[in-house]
């Protein structure tokens, strides 16, 4: 639930108050909103289109249909291709996978970061060389 303030702030971002805004509590609705509101609708640091690519990815790592929906439609607002579409689910999949591979196997975190480090650091070289070319 939100107050008739935020309810009218919605309105103006949404054209419509969603009814699921309903759900939330009194006490999280306001600044449940101001959250998506600051984060996700105005301007940051990411632009709006890698906003709804990140947040389809992590939607279908989470496998919520809901979000799923609802970042797909605003990744398609930001003319991200069918693809693309694709292309981020896949990756939020084999995330998810090597996690589960990773946590599963109870993989050491401190060799997980050394190994990470020469790896980037090993790409740096790469990129620095064929810079130089």
């Amino acid at each position: 639930m939100v107050s008739t303030q935020t309810e009218a702030e919605i309105e103006e971002y949404l054209g419509q108050v969603p009814s699921w805004l309903e759900l939330l509590s009194e006490a999280a609705g306001d600044h449940s909103w101001g959250i998506v509101r600051d984060l996700e609708l105005e301007e940051t640091e990411l632009p709006p289109r890698e906003k709804a690519l990140v947040a389809l990815g992590a939607a279908a790592a989470m496998n919520c249909p809901y979000c799923v929906h609802f970042h797909r439609e605003e990744a398609k607002l930001e003319d991200v291709t069918e693809t693309e579409l694709a292309e981020a689910t896949n990756l939020a999949a084999t995330v998810r996978y090597f996690s589960t591979v990773l946590h599963g196997s109870e993989a050491d975190l401190d060799e997980f970061k050394r190994e990470t480090s020469e790896i980037v650091e090993y790409i740096e070289e790469q990129q620095a060389t064929a810079a130089g070319d």
